[in-house]
């Protein structure tokens, strides 16, 4: 291992060995984060297709769905089946040398693949196991989940949206998303406990309770005054003016979220006035009387472009942004030359990827790889398992691994 007093941050992880069973989307995030710290990430896969995460598409890139793509750089990929006898004998290799072992399979699959913490003892063992369930692993709650099943289960539908339009599904998976966050901040303490301990732990994350975590201001707001909160758009519940404003040609978001930066924001909309207006005095009284108020700044709103409007807001310090689609946001240079970055790829020659939302001294965690093809490194990791090139082939023509 590397002098451990010569380690950036993002390499912190270096010499922990992750493996990485789940699929689709919440566990490979999980994994994806380690992988940018550092750790030596192992994703194991079906023989042929693998994650099923690749086949979502169109969009696609270079064979693979953009949304796999997007969870699984950093990884080497091993193609295994677990069904097989011999394949369960590459898992249990695989096992015994991890540090953290990711699953998100139903309780009962689980059990079927040996991925339990009655088998693999995370306490006596040193390892790490990383649970991750759409309900939790009791009772009845033992059941398979999406993403868009648990924002309907956990209400956050019930609050986005149009006003008096149907529920609405938030526009990316964050539910999943969050999982994985959660399930990667999980291991770390994990892990540092076990260095102070020497003992490992069963870390458990479940998409109900990351969604439930993400709607934690409305559930409290519902507990306290005995009524739940609607859709409301772009607007905030509890401020005004919040939300989505027209312009000649297209949409401003102006988060104007106290006194101070409602009288920035009539000034530059030339709207002195307002403040005059005792239905506007306070951030309630606006919140009360939000239909007027909204209605008298976009007729205002709507004499500029975006892009005007964005810069009178600005200059005025009133907090505010374009509202922009997503090629908008491709082409942004500063993104371009940040978090949206350059990597190599052998398939794709122009090939981008967001990096880890989070820098150390102004220096992101590097590209280590691009996401690996199916079965990619299985000569690899089986050569550092212990199998000969015979035995390798042997398990090839078997079947148990490609």
């Amino acid at each position: 291992m590397n002098d451990p007093t010569s380690l950036f941050p993002s390499d912190s992880l270096t010499g922990v060995r992750v493996v990485d069973f789940s699929l689709n989307l919440a566990g490979p995030y999980c994994g994806q984060i380690l992988a940018d710290l550092g750790a030596d990430v192992v994703k194991v896969e079906r023989p042929g297709a693998g994650d099923p995460a690749r086949d979502w598409a169109p969009p696609a890139w270079g064979g693979d769905g953009t949304l796999f793509l997007a969870a699984n750089r950093g990884k080497r990929s091993v193609a295994v089946d677990l069904g097989s006898s011999e394949g369960q004998e590459v898992r249990d290799r695989l096992l015994d040398g991890a540090d953290v072992v990711i699953q998100a399979f139903r309780p009962d699959v689980a059990r079927r693949f040996g991925l339990t913490e009655e088998a693999l003892d995370p306490a006596s063992s040193g390892r790490i196991l990383c649970s991750i369930t759409a309900f939790g692993e009791e009772g009845d709650d033992a059941r398979p989940g999406y993403d868009p099943l648990l924002q309907a289960h956990a209400g956050l539908m019930s609050v986005t949206g149009p006003e008096e339009g149907p529920p609405v599904r938030v526009g990316t998976s964050m539910v999943d998303l969050g999982a994985g966050m959660w399930s990667a901040l999980g291991v770390l303490a994990a892990l540092r406990s076990r260095d102070l301990t020497g003992q490992g732990s069963h870390v458990r994350t479940s998409l109900l309770d990351v969604a439930l975590g993400w709607g934690a201001y409305h559930i409290m707001g519902t507990l306290a005054t005995g009524r739940p909160p609607r859709a409301m758009g772009t607007r905030l519940g509890m401020i005004s003016p919040y939300g989505s404003f027209p312009t000649s040609d297209g949409h401003l978001m102006i988060a104007a979220g106290n006194d101070e930066l409602f009288s920035r924001l009539c000034a530059a909309l030339e709207l002195s006035r307002l403040l005059d207006d005792p239905r506007f005095a306070t951030n309630p009284d606006r919140v009360e009387h939000r239909e007027a108020l909204e209605t008298m700044l976009a007729e205002v709103t709507m004499r500029f472009t975006r892009g005007e409007l964005e810069e009178t807001l600005r200059r005025a310090g009133v907090p505010c942004a374009a509202i922009r689609d997503m090629g908008e946001v491709a082409r942004d240079p500063e993104i371009l030359q940040g978090t949206l970055r350059a990597e190599d790829h052998p398939r794709i020659a122009d090939y981008r990827a967001v990096a880890l939302p989070v820098t150390w001294n102004r220096e992101r965690a590097p590209a280590r790889r691009p996401p690996p093809a199916v079965g990619e490194h299985t000569e690899e990791v089986l050569n550092e398992l212990g199998y000969t090139a015979p035995e390798i082939e042997a398990l090839k023509k078997g079947g148990a691994v490609a």
